[in-house]
C-alpha cells in the first residue's frame, strides 16, 4: 500500500493535483453537463411525445410520477456522492487499489438499496400518489408509468457509481460518453415506442428502463476496460467499506432527498390549480434540467476535485477549486436564464400548454430561473461539504431550504400570485440558503489551513492513453 502524503511520497495517480483549478471546474462540469443536459433533453423530448397524444392527463401523470420518482434518483445520487468523495481520496492518496475496492463494494451497496427503494415505491405507489393530489385515471396512468419504470433503479445505481469513479479518476470525457450514448439510444427508440408501436405512457416507461440498461453497460465497460477502476467483488470488501461509505452517503442521501421532497410538496400545492397547472408544472421540471444541468452537475464534477486534493491535503488547492467553481456556476446560470426568458413562447407553444399552465411557465423562464444563481452556490457547497468530510452540513442547508421554507413560502405565493407562485417561492428559497450555504463552505475550507503540513511533491499525471499503469502487476 502507498505510503500517506505527509510522509512526502510522490503522488502520481492524481490528475487534479495541478493545473489549472479553474480549467479542472470548467472540464469536468462541461463534459458533465453536456451530458447529463442531453439525457434530459431526451427526456424532455419524450414529454414532447406524449403532449402530442392530446391528452393532458398523460402529462400530468410524467408530472406525478416524476415528483415520485425523483426521490429514488436522489437516492442513488448520494450514493453517487459519497463514493466519488472515497475513491477521488483514495486516488489523491495514491492508493489506487484501496481505489477499486471502493468502488466494486459501491456499486454492489448502491445497487441493494436502491432495489430496496425500487420495491417500497412500487408497493406503495398508490397511496404516494393519492398523497401527492393525484386522482382518477391520472392517478391510474401514473400508478401503471411506475410500475414499468422503477425496477430498473437498481440497474442505474450500479452506473452511477461505475460513471462516478470516471470522474473522480478525472476522466469526464468517457463520462459524458455515458450518458450521449444511452441518451441518443433513447432518442430514436422512445418515439418508436410511443408511436410506432402505439404504446403510449408504457412506451416512455419502457424507454426510460432501456436508457439506464445501456447506460449500465458503457459505465461498467469504461471504468473496467480502459481504466481498471473495479476490483473482483468481495464481502470483506464491502464490510470494510460500510462505516466510511454511510458516513457520507447516509447525509448525502438526506441532502438530496431535501430538492424531491420540497418539489413533492409543491406538487401538492401545483395540484390545488389542476391538470393543467400540474402540467405547466411538469414542463418546468423539465426546462430547469435541460437548462441548468450543469449547474445540478456541479457536486459531482467539483467533488473529484475536492477529493484528490484533501487526499493529497493540498489546502490551497480546495479554496481556488471554490472559487472557481462559484464563478463558473453564476455565469452559467446568468446564460441559462437569458436564453430561458427568450424561448419562453416556443416552448408554451411547444408543449402545447393551456393558460394556466403557459403563465406557469412564463413564471419560471421570466423570474424563477435566476434563483438559479444562487443555487449554483448551494451546489457547490455541498460538494465541499460532502468532499471534506463534512456532510452533514450539506443535509442542514438542503434540508432549509427545500424541507423549512419552501411549503410556506409557496402557500404564501400563491395565495398572492396564484399557480406561478409557486416558482418565485422556490427563487426566493434558493437565494436565501444559497448565499447563507457558500459563507459557511467559505469558512470551513479557510479553516483547514490551519491542518496544512509542507507541500506534497506531485508529478504530472500523464495521457490517458497509458492507462495500464492503473492495473495491478
Amino acid at each position: 500500500m502507498a505510503s500517506r502524503p505527509d510522509q512526502q511520497n510522490v503522488v502520481t495517480k492524481g490528475r487534479f493535483l495541478t493545473g489549472s483549478t479553474m480549467g479542472h471546474v470548467a472540464r469536468m462540469t462541461l463534459t458533465g453537463a453536456f451530458g447529463i443536459t442531453f439525457v434530459f433533453i431526451v427526456d424532455a423530448a419524450n414529454l414532447f411525445w406524449i403532449s402530442q397524444l392530446g391528452d393532458p392527463r398523460l402529462v400530468a401523470a410524467i408530472g406525478f410520477a416524476f415528483a415520485i420518482q425523483f426521490f429514488s434518483v436522489s437516492v442513488g445520487i448520494g450514493l453517487m456522492i459519497a463514493a466519488i468523495a472515497l475513491i477521488s481520496r483514495a486516488i489523491g492518496e495514491d492508493d489506487m487499489d484501496r481505489a477499486r475496492r471502493t468502488t466494486t463494494s459501491a456499486a454492489f451497496l448502491a445497487c441493494l438499496i436502491q432495489s430496496l427503494t425500487a420495491a417500497l415505491i412500487i408497493l406503495f405507489r398508490h397511496e404516494l400518489l393519492a398523497y401527492s393530489g393525484a386522482t382518477g385515471e391520472t392517478a391510474d396512468l401514473a400508478a401503471r408509468y411506475l410500475l414499468i419504470s422503477v425496477p430498473s433503479l437498481s440497474v442505474m445505481a450500479i452506473s452511477m457509481v461505475a460513471n462516478g469513479a470516471l470522474r473522480a479518476h478525472g476522466d469526464g470525457a468517457r463520462s459524458m460518453y455515458v450518458t450521449l450514448t444511452s441518451g441518443a439510444i433513447a432518442m430514436v427508440v422512445d418515439p418508436i415506442l410511443i408511436y410506432g408501436l402505439g404504446l403510449g405512457l408504457d412506451g416512455a416507461a419502457i424507454g426510460i428502463s432501456l436508457f439506464r440498461c445501456v447506460m449500465l453497460v458503457m459505465a461498467l465497460r469504461f471504468a473496467i476496460s480502459v481504466h481498471d477502476l473495479m476490483a473482483k467483488p468481495s464481502l470483506a470488501d464491502m464490510r470494510e467499506l460500510l462505516h466510511p461509505f454511510f458516513l457520507i452517503s447516509i447525509p448525502a442521501i438526506l441532502t438530496q432527498m431535501a430538492t424531491p421532497a420540497g418539489n413533492y410538496l409543491i406538487t401538492t400545492v401545483v395540484a390545488r390549480f389542476g391538470d393543467d397547472a400540474v402540467a405547466g408544472w411538469a414542463v418546468v421540471g423539465r426546462l430547469s434540467v435541460v437548462a441548468f444541468g450543469g449547474i445540478m452537475s456541479l457536486s459531482g464534477s467539483v467533488g473529484g476535485i475536492f477529493g484528490q486534493n484533501f487526499g493529497a491535503r493540498r489546502y490551497d488547492r480546495l479554496e481556488t477549486t471554490f472559487r472557481d467553481a462559484m464563478r463558473f456556476g453564476i455565469g452559467y446560470s446568468l446564460v441559462a436564464w437569458a436564453l430561458l426568458s427568450l424561448s419562453a413562447p416556443l416552448v408554451i407553444k411547444g408543449f402545447d400548454l393551456e393558460p394556466l399552465g403557459a403563465e406557469v411557465v412564463r413564471a419560471f423562464t421570466n423570474v424563477g430561473a435566476g434563483g438559479f444563481v444562487f443555487a449554483a452556490a448551494l451546489f457547490v457547497s455541498n460538494a465541499a461539504f460532502n468532499s471534506l468530510g463534512r456532510p452533514t452540513r450539506s443535509t442542514v442547508i438542503n434540508w432549509l431550504r427545500d424541507g423549512a421554507m419552501t411549503l410556506p413560502l409557496a402557500l404564501l405565493m400563491t395565495g398572492v400570485f396564484g399557480a406561478a407562485g409557486v416558482i418565485y417561492a422556490q427563487a426566493g428559497a434558493n437565494l436565501i440558503v444559497g448565499s447563507l450555504a457558500a459563507w459557511w463552505a467559505w469558512l470551513y475550507i479557510r479553516s483547514l489551513h490551519r491542518l496544512a503540513l509542507p507541500p506534497v511533491e506531485v508529478e504530472p499525471p500523464r495521457p490517458y492513453a497509458n492507462a495500464d499503469r492503473f492495473r495491478r502487476r
